[in-house]
């Protein structure tokens, strides 16, 4: 039962914890930049303001050829932000 229980918290967390990233905003945010070879990495607690509602983390490639990594923050109404 103990363990049942774990496991149900495990996904809840997880699920809530999705809702707060937004890939296809951050690959439109990232397109756009210039970046390519996106990957998306999941949510990145800390990473953006309290104003925002999506912290979307990343790694890519740069202008230069350079990977990179950082956090697409954003805001249904605000837009997105590329922070690093």
């Amino acid at each position: 039962m103990k363990n049942a229980r774990l496991a149900l918290a495990a996904l809840f967390s997880a699920t809530a914890l999705s809702a707060c990233t937004d890939n296809k905003g951050a690959q439109e945010a990232l397109t756009k930049a210039g970046y390519t070879d996106i990957e998306t990495t999941g949510y990145k607690m800390f990473a953006c303001s309290e104003d925002d509602n999506f912290a979307t983390g990343f790694r890519a490639r740069n202008a230069r050829g350079q990977v990179v990594e950082g956090t697409v923050c954003g805001a249904v109404f605000k837009g997105s932000t590329i922070r690093y």
